[in-house]
């Protein structure tokens, strides 16, 4: 990457403020940034680093107005939405490193398996009969698709990815490392024995275009029918959801989060880290689910923000946070002790 500040300002639409022909030929974060390097102000706790900084060009929202005298050697990139257009800037770069097409010699692929012009198969990958992969997608080292899977155009599935039998995957999609998507859903039929019968899964996943499913997450086929993932749907890693869950379309959960079997979580929902959603819910458009939140019932109404376990309105749940906390302090223990020995008075 090797840009002048001019073309890059042109790039990001922005207005320039400073040298127009510095170059940079790397990105950097604001606290580390170097010469040649181009950085970004998005949150304000961060607006100090900038004074110090010893990146030549940074790109900043369009209002911004510094509090100290900036470095002489910076130029500023002034946008809408500096984070926004950070992001551009990496996917340009991303691009710039675009691996070389083709099949490697160690890559297994079934016959009957299809598979798209311009696409790069890495080293030791499996692609079983009856699948299709996609146009331009980048499959990389040890990873696996199984029978009867169809894979989208241009999706990226990073080392070790596993897809497995009659998965469908949507056009763009990117899953990292370790993702497993199809694997059996937790069905187990208790008997008069006390043993379990496993109920087999004979479903299968169908993910929606331009979706990403982080590092080691699972999602589970279907008892009968799909487990469908909306398109546009953002999964941190380490995530698992069951048999017969479907997410709406543009819903992003973060890392640790589990959702529990034919549960229906609506298009545009937040829902943090190390949340816990019980089976059979419903959870409406637009809901926001904080971190470390157990869901037990559905949450009917949109738009809709909940915390704590069992979950609550957030407002009730900070209420109740403040009440328990005036019930540790000191004082109220005091007026307890008092009472109890007023009444043993009485008593005697």
């Amino acid at each position: 990457m090797q840009r002048t500040a001019a073309e890059l300002a042109d790039l990001l639409e922005g207005t320039l403020e400073g040298d127009a022909a510095v170059t940079v030929n790397q990105l950097s974060k604001i606290e580390e940034g170097v010469v040649g390097g181009l950085t970004f102000l998005a949150n304000p706790a961060y607006e100090g680093h900038l004074y110090h900084t010893a990146a030549s060009v940074a790109i900043v929202a369009a209002d911004f107005e510094p509090s100290q005298p900036l470095p002489h050697s910076l130029t500023l990139i002034r946008v809408a939405d500096p984070y926004a257009a950070f992001g551009r800037m990496l996917e340009f770069a991303h691009a710039n490193e675009a691996r070389p097409e083709g099949i490697h010699p160690t890559a297994l692929i079934e016959e009957g398996a299809e598979i798209g012009p311009g696409c790069r198969i890495g080293p030791y990958v499996v692609v079983e009969a009856g699948s299709k992969v996609g146009a331009h997608c980048d499959v990389r080292a040890h990873a696996y698709i199984g029978r009867g899977v169809s894979l989208g155009e241009g999706c990226l599935v990073h080392a070790g990815g596993q897809i497995l039998d009659r998965s469908i995957i949507g056009d763009h999609c990117v899953l990292h490392p370790r993702v497993v998507i199809g694997s059996d859903g937790f069905g187990f039929a208790p008997q008069q024995d006390d043993s379990y019968r496993k109920v087999p899964q004979t479903g299968h996943v169908i993910i929606g275009n331009r979706c990403e499913i982080g590092a080691g997450t699972t999602i589970d086929r279907a008892t009968l029918g799909a487990t469908r993932i909306g398109e546009g749907v953002k999964l941190d890693n380490l995530i698992q959801v069951a048999h017969n869950v479907t997410i709406g379309a543009h819903t992003v959960i973060a890392a640790q989060t589990g959702i529990a079997g034919s549960t229906h979580i609506g298009s545009h929902c937040m829902i943090g880290g190390q949340v816990g959603i019980a089976g059979h819910l419903r959870i409406a458009d637009g809901v926001r689910i904080a971190a470390q939140t157990g869901v037990s019932a559905s949450i009917t109404r949109e738009g809709a923000v909940y915390q704590g376990t069992p979950a609550l309105p957030m407002k009730d749940f900070q209420k109740q946070q403040l009440a328990i906390r005036k019930l540790n302090r000191e004082e109220l223990i005091k007026r307890v002790a008092q009472l109890e020995q007023q009444l043993n008075q009485l008593r005697n």
